[in-house]
């Protein structure tokens, strides 16, 4: 009921504060035998973590990562594995100015109400810090579905604000603080600089996408592979919008082009984002989610305290200019949840269903 838990076979259940002593998962129903450490996570968690560009924010947390249990001699065990993340850089002060008021954009107004008292530090449970754990079960998601289907996952950032980024290669991605497909960046580290001299913030939109998922992950009604997708990135911090393949572009499409056509070679679209009628059709499964501007920003916004009265708020502290920059790490990670969660539903279910046709190609081209 607290909606701390994501997913029901492979079920991670976060805990922890911004500002407390520790963050952490508890994943419970990863399969056992996989060899197991925590290089395998850590990885992701160094791409999603703050303090490693001056784009982001100074919060310097190494996030490192203890498998607390569930892993026995070097493999998983099939009981629950509790990863933990200690926070080691709060600074609590920060937030000493706005104990009795809202900060607009902010779950402040909302948490007050809904439980009668809430943590000011750094957002509490609400906080994008939250989402570091998710990152870690992500990673070991991505390990079992990459060793049993080949699946991997991709992701970038194809706008800042107002610029569009236009795709250039998946090499580019790891070789700049925004993951971004292209090779130069200046106009983006210009753009984010008058950005930060204003006091302001902006939006981003991110691109994820995984491949070689298998043909018929999914349900055809109510556990629709899209719709659990469109759940879990909705789950990001600060994510606003969600398409699935041609997404809100279908709109102006025509039937006669939108309907991914099929042949003996492959599918030669992919508009449907790799679901049809719910369940995975072997193609790519590509996603594309809306993040809004950070809420955290120096410029003073009128709101009210918690006597209802007019105030004015000016957030201080260490904050992301464009959450959206360390966000793709997280999308990736809740993809990868998604599909893993399939992929158990589909072998618990459908282990034994042979075909005597072989699934056509993801595209041909």
């Amino acid at each position: 009921m607290s909606g701390n838990t994501f997913g029901t076979l492979f079920a991670v259940t976060n805990f922890g504060e911004s500002h407390g002593p520790a963050i952490g998962c508890v994943i419970d129903g990863c399969p056992p035998g996989m060899a197991l450490s925590e290089a395998d996570i850590q990885g992701d968690l160094d791409r999603r973590r703050p303090g490693t560009s001056k784009f982001v924010t100074q919060r310097n947390e190494p996030d490192a990562v203890e498998i607390l249990s569930g892993v026995y001699e070097g493999k998983t065990t099939g009981t629950p594995i509790a990863l933990l993340i200690r926070n080691t850089d709060q600074r609590s002060k920060d937030y000493g100015d706005i104990l009795q008021t809202f900060r607009p954009g902010h779950a402040d107004y909302t948490y007050f109400h809904k439980y009668g008292l809430r943590d000011p530090r750094g957002g509490g449970r609400s906080s994008a810090r939250l989402t570091a754990p998710m990152v870690a079960a992500g990673a070991v998601a991505k390990k079992w579905l990459a060793q049993k289907y080949g699946t991997t996952f991709h992701g970038c950032m194809t706008q800042i604000g107002d610029l569009v980024i236009p795709f250039e290669s998946w090499d580019h991605v790891p070789n700049n603080p925004f993951f971004a497909p292209v090779a130069d960046v200046s106009a983006l580290e210009a753009y984010m600089g008058e950005l930060r001299k204003a006091g302001d913030s902006c939006g981003a939109r991110l691109c994820v996408t995984a491949r070689k998922v298998p043909v018929g992950l999914g349900e055809p009604l109510f556990d629709k592979m899209d719709a659990d997708i469109a759940f879990a990135m909705m789950g990001i911090n600060a994510v606003k919008g969600v398409e699935i393949g041609a997404g809100f572009a279908s709109v102006t499409q025509r039937g006669t082009t939108h309907g991914d056509s099929l042949s003996p070679q492959g599918f030669r679209s992919n508009n449907a984002g790799g679901v049809l009628g719910g369940i995975s059709t072997g193609q790519d499964l590509e996603v594309s989610i809306a993040i809004k501007p950070t809420s955290s920003i120096l410029s003073p916004r009128e709101s009210i305290d918690v006597f209802g009265r007019s105030t004015e708020v000016v957030t201080k502290g260490r904050h992301d200019p464009c959450v959206g920059i360390r966000a793709t790490p997280i999308a990736e990670a809740m993809l990868a949840l998604v599909v893993m969660e399939h992929a158990l539903r589909h072998r618990a279910q459908c282990a034994d269903v042979n075909l005597v046709v072989s699934p056509i190609q993801a595209s041909f081209l």
